[in-house]
C-alpha cells in the first residue's frame, strides 16, 4: 500500500482570467455565463482540487456579477461565502449563517458583490448517499430541490471553511485522493443533515415572476430601444412594482439590468475571434444606436474600449 504523503496528494489547479465570461468557463464541468455589473477591469481566479466524483474550489471575483450557473448532472453543489457578503441565489438573500445549495442539471442565478470569495463543494449524489449510509443517517436529497439556501450553525460553517483551506492550500496534511474525498463527503453530509430550510417572503414569487418576464422579453427583443415605461407596459406592472421587483430579486435597478445585460451581450460578441462585423453594427444589434454613448458606457463598465476587446480576442 502506497504511503499517504504530500507527494501523492492531488494537485491544485489555478486558473485566472481578465474577462468575466472567460472566467465563467474556467470551472471544470460547469455550464455558466457571467455578466459583469461592477465597473472597471475584471480579474477572476479559481483554485480547484478535482477528485474522483468530487470537486473542491475557491473562487475570487473582483467585480460584482450576475452569474447563470448549472452544475454537472447527478451531483450536489454547496456554496459557502468566505465571509458575510451581500449575495443572492435565485433572488433570495444569503445570510451570514447560510450557504447555497443546488442539485446538478438545474439552472440557477447568483448575484455577487465586488471582491467576492466563495468556497464550493460538488459531489456525486451516490457518494453522498453512501456516506450517509456509513454514518447511519437518513438523507432526503429530494427536499433540497426547492431549498437554494440552507441555514447552518456558524461554528459548523467555519469548520468547513477551515477544512477547504486545508485541502486547497495546505495539501490536506498530505492526505491522498481517497481520504480527501471521504473528508469532503463527510463535511458536506454534516452540513446538509444539520441544516434548516428557510422559507421565502410572501412577495418573493410575484417579484421574481416580474423579473423573469422582463428577462424573457429582452432575450426575445435584443435590439429594441426600450425605456422603463415601455418595460412596465410590456409586463403589465407599475413603475414602482418594477423597481421593487428588481431591487429585491437582483439587488439592482431595472435600468442597470437592461444596460449591463446588453453591454455584456456586446462584449461576448466582440470577444469571439471569428466575428468580422463592425463594432457599430454589433452594438446596434443590442440596441445601442449612438456610437459615442455606447463607447463611453462600455469603457465605464469593462475598463477598456470596444476596440481593445476586439484586439485582445484576436
Amino acid at each position: 500500500m502506497q504511503p499517504i504523503t504530500e507527494h501523492n496528494a492531488p494537485a491544485r489547479s489555478t486558473r485566472e482570467a481578465q474577462d468575466a465570461d472567460e472566467h465563467a468557463h474556467n470551472l471544470t464541468n460547469w455550464q455558466q455565463e457571467y455578466d459583469q455589473l461592477g465597473g472597471g477591469c475584471f480579474y477572476g481566479r479559481i483554485d480547484e482540487v478535482a477528485l474522483d466524483g468530487c470537486q473542491l474550489f475557491k473562487e475570487h471575483t473582483n467585480r460584482s456579477l450576475r452569474q447563470q450557473c448549472n452544475v454537472w448532472k447527478d451531483a450536489l453543489w454547496l456554496g459557502i461565502p468566505a465571509r458575510a457578503a451581500d449575495c443572492r441565489i435565485n433572488g433570495l438573500e444569503v445570510g451570514s449563517d447560510q450557504l447555497m445549495c443546488r442539485p446538478g442539471s438545474r439552472d440557477f442565478e447568483l448575484m455577487t458583490p465586488d471582491a467576492f470569495d466563495i468556497y464550493g463543494i460538488v459531489i456525486k449524489e451516490e457518494m453522498l448517499l453512501r456516506a450517509a449510509e456509513r454514518e447511519e443517517r437518513t438523507l432526503d436529497l429530494q427536499s433540497l430541490e426547492h431549498s437554494p439556501r440552507l441555514t447552518v450553525p456558524q461554528e459548523q460553517l467555519d469548520q468547513v471553511r477551515g477544512l477547504l483551506e486545508q485541502v486547497l492550500y495546505r495539501g490536506a496534511l498530505g492526505l491522498d485522493s481517497e481520504h480527501q474525498q471521504q473528508l469532503a463527503s463527510q463535511a458536506l453530509l454534516e452540513l446538509v443533515a444539520n441544516a434548516a430550510q428557510p422559507s421565502a417572503a410572501p412577495s418573493y414569487a410575484h417579484r421574481r415572476k416580474v423579473v423573469e418576464q422582463v428577462k424573457t422579453y429582452l432575450a426575445d427583443h435584443p435590439d429594441a430601444p426600450l425605456s422603463i415605461p415601455e418595460l412596465c407596459e410590456r409586463v403589465h406592472v407599475s413603475r414602482r412594482t418594477l423597481q421593487y421587483s428588481f431591487e429585491s430579486i437582483l439587488g439592482i435597478s431595472p435600468l442597470q439590468f437592461l444596460r449591463s445585460a446588453r453591454l455584456n451581450r456586446v462584449r461576448r460578441a466582440l470577444s469571439d475571434p471569428q466575428q468580422t462585423s463592425p463594432i457599430a453594427v454589433i452594438a446596434a444589434d443590442s440596441g445601442f444606436w449612438h456610437p459615442g454613448q455606447f463607447a463611453r458606457d462600455y469603457k465605464a463598465l469593462f475598463g477598456e474600449n470596444p476596440s481593445e476587446t476586439v484586439k485582445r480576442s484576436k
